[in-house]
């Protein structure tokens, strides 16, 4: 780290050797402003026209650019700058600070560049008004802990510049040694071995997939890219990319079409097409899944923002598949596919192979910026640290509430490596809400001063009547209280909005101490901080599979809400699920649920069509009992089942038979359980149940459906 005498700073001269030096390192820097905003936009007008930009972005107000030639865009637009190329970034942090923005943007950066950020003195970070901070609700007037720690960081860091316009007595600005051998981008032996792996495994035996996984700034999109191009030159004729969106792919196709450019017919967006009619094309996951096209080869990048069951369908529905995705990027979520989706690997095609990419392409090895960004926002946060054996780990079971804002960064990212192992799109974004929200409440749990169980929650609710009634009504939105208002809104219970809640925002358990109540003992200490705290319900929303809804259940929680749309990162319908604490919390769980099981058989066909039939039976069977069965039901039941009555005229009995208690429980592990929620309780069409290969067709689907019932009338308990 360096602190320039202003005027020093001013010599251009040593800022474009600056400059040429880190590019023939391969290095990059973050050059801090501190102070005065106005001060140190006219130090950036005198000084960014004199260096090298090919490529610059600026993040403040679009009329006030230090220089011309950056392009100006909205942090919350970084996203769109990954996989290009920058030599310049001018961040204006008076402007806000979305830390996944941020930290996304310096990935574009290329050897050489400088990234400059603008900001207040280090000194009063702790409490600097954050623009940003409004929109997640920190705008609490207290301190911020996370905004301090960055601040400790960069204090000393040796990839931060500190300019203060102004400053006396600073030592001059270090140029780096320039090296014999300069610094170049070119594609790594590591993309060159993954390329040949590529190959060989888009022309070899089926069912053998790849999974490929990088740190960011690997080149594993852009390897990618040049594997399918060299298929389609071997033969293959159709290559199929899908992701999370179309963005994620833009390198991937960029340099498939470079690699193909003397052999293309047509190039479009997302469809690359040789002379010879070979053809790469983009489909989005859900659009794949829906048609099943046929292709030769699937690649999907960025793996580990899609869900598993999507993962295994596309595993299984198409011969040769390859996922790739980021270890540590700011999407966070990269080893918990790691470790979730290797089950389905093991099960479903246990020949797959691995591969990994681990020098980076557009800066040197070691570079500093890189080890900065990722302690900043502990990129490489790492839960499996916590399990390694130590003279320290030895011991019962503790369970105790903990402060992260105030935890060792060391425990700090063990345990925020929990949370990354355990959750999709655990990013930068969540760890400065975790350690800033005042209304956080978390737990942890320890075997000596090991860390294997995060509990992290919210104090939500306790609005007032008038603004509660509002909410339900839907004229009111406040920013917060996710939960609360979403019962309050969707299921119609003000009073959902005016009861204290503690919602669980995330939960966490080493992969090596599941399944031994951990998980459980963390909710039985928040449950227990809810009755001594006078909170009225503890709840939580999650994206609904079975394994999670079978958690929840086990821990005492029951559904109340299943939301209408597929979460866009998870691609599964919201759960709600909450436990009463005090009597108003238990008797608006109890309303809640009644409500819900009255319009259970009416809205899962129109509404939760694609729900997993697993977690579609759990709920069925968990909700309170329907209307009783009378004679006349139980008489076309009977004449159903001994093939007396068609089908289509008793569905509405059989929906009936569905909520009578124990129906669902007795199919529990039935071979046709999943036939029976498509069929019955879904709607589903038969010719969908045949391609689902469920049944053979409308007569043995009708068979088995018979059979059930036969069953259920025979041994299902409570009928």
């Amino acid at each position: 780290m360096s602190h320039p005498e202003p005027d020093t700073a001013l010599d251009h001269a040593i800022w474009r050797a600056l400059q040429a030096s880190l590019a023939a390192r391969g290095e990059r820097r973050l050059v801090l402003l501190e102070g005065n905003r106005e001060s140190n936009l006219r130090w950036l007008s005198g000084l960014l026209p004199e260096l090298d930009i090919q490529t610059g972005v600026w993040t403040g107000p679009a009329d006030q650019s230090p220089d011309s030639r950056l392009t100006g865009i909205i942090p919350t637009e970084a996203r769109k700058w990954l996989g290009r190329e920058v030599s310049v970034i001018v961040w204006d942090g008076w402007q806000g600070n979305p830390p996944d923005a941020f930290a996304a943007l310096s990935g574009a950066l290329t050897a050489g560049g400088l990234l400059f950020w603008l900001m207040p003195p280090l000194d009063e970070w702790r409490r600097f008004a954050d623009p940003d901070y409004p929109r997640t609700g920190l705008d609490h007037g207290g301190e911020h802990p996370f905004a301090a720690r960055m601040a400790d960081i960069l204090a000393d860091h040796e990839a931060v510049i500190r300019i203060s316009p102004g400053r006396a007595e600073t030592p001059s600005l270090t140029i780096p040694q320039i090296p014999k051998q300069s610094f170049r981008i070119e594609t790594t032996p590591d993309q060159e071995q993954l390329i040949q792996r590529l190959v060989r495994f888009g022309q070899g035996r089926r069912r053998r997939p790849l999974v490929v996984t990088a740190d960011r700034g690997r080149g594993k999109s852009a390897a990618l890219g040049m594997a399918a191009a060299e298929l389609l030159k071997k033969g293959r004729q159709e290559i199929v990319v899908t992701a999370p969106s179309k963005q994620n792919v833009d390198t991937l196709f960029r340099h498939a079409r470079d690699a193909l450019s003397d052999q293309l017919d047509e190039a479009s967006a997302g469809t690359l097409t040789t002379r010879s009619g070979a053809r790469l094309r983009y489909v989005p996951v859900q659009e794949l899944l829906a048609s099943r096209p046929e292709a030769e080869v699937i690649l999907v990048d960025e793996a580990a923002a899609l869900p598993a069951p999507l993962l295994k369908s596309i595993l299984l529905g198409w011969p040769r598949v390859a996922f790739a995705t980021t270890v540590h990027g700011y999407e966070g979520a990269g080893r918990g596919f790691a470790i979730r989706f290797r089950q389905v690997l093991e099960q479903s095609t246990p020949h797959w192979q691995a591969a990994t990419l681990t020098e980076p392409v557009r800066w040197a090895r070691g570079d500093p910026l890189e080890t900065l960004i990722t302690q900043l926002f502990l990129l490489a946060a790492d839960g499996s640290g916590s399990a390694v054996e130590t003279e320290n780990s030895a011991g019962e079971l503790v369970i105790e509430p903990w402060q992260p804002a105030t935890a060792s960064d060391k425990a700090l990212s063990n345990a925020f490596g929990l949370l990354v192992d355990a959750h999709y799109r655990t990013s930068p974004a969540d760890l400065r809400q975790w350690l800033d929200d005042i209304a956080a409440r978390s737990w942890r749990a320890r075997i000596g001063e090991r860390t294997v169980g995060i509990l992290w929650c919210a104090l939500e609710g306790g609005l007032s009547a008038e603004l509660a009634e509002q909410v339900s009504l839907g004229t009111r939105r406040v920013r917060g209280h996710l939960l609360p208002q979403s019962l309050a809104s969707h299921s119609g219970y003000p009073e959902a909005a005016a009861l204290k809640a503690l919602r669980v925002v995330r939960i966490a358990v080493s992969d090596d101490a599941r399944r031994s109540g951990i998980g459980r003992s963390l909710v039985e200490a928040a449950r227990a901080y809810s009755a001594e705290q006078g909170v009225d319900y503890l709840g939580t929303s999650f994206g609904g599979s079975a394994d999670l809804l079978a958690f929840w259940q086990n821990c005492g929680l029951r559904v109340v809400r299943v939301g209408l749309q597929q979460e866009a990162s998870s691609g599964e319908y919201p759960l709600q699920m909450i436990q009463g604490i005090s009597r108003p919390g238990r008797e608006l769980e109890g309303r809640i649920r009644k409500r819900l099981a009255g319009h259970w058989l009416t809205l899962v066909p129109d509404n939760w069509s694609g729900l997993d039939t697993d977690t579609l039976a759990e709920i069925t069977a968990e909700l309170p009992p329907g209307l009783a069965l009378d004679a006349d039901d139980f008489r076309e039941l009977r004449n159903f089942a001994n093939g007396h009555r068609g089908f289509q005229i008793t569905v509405p009995v059989l929906r009936k038979l569905s909520q009578t208690p124990g129906a669902m429980a007795g199919l529990r592990g039935h071979a046709d359980r999943a036939l029976w929620c498509r069929c019955v309780l879904q709607g589903a069409p038969w010719s969908s149940l045949q391609a689902e290969k469920l049944c053979l067709g409308q007569r043995d689907g009708e068979d088995r459906l018979r059979q059930l019932v036969r069953d259920l009338l025979k041994d299902g308990p409570g009928l």
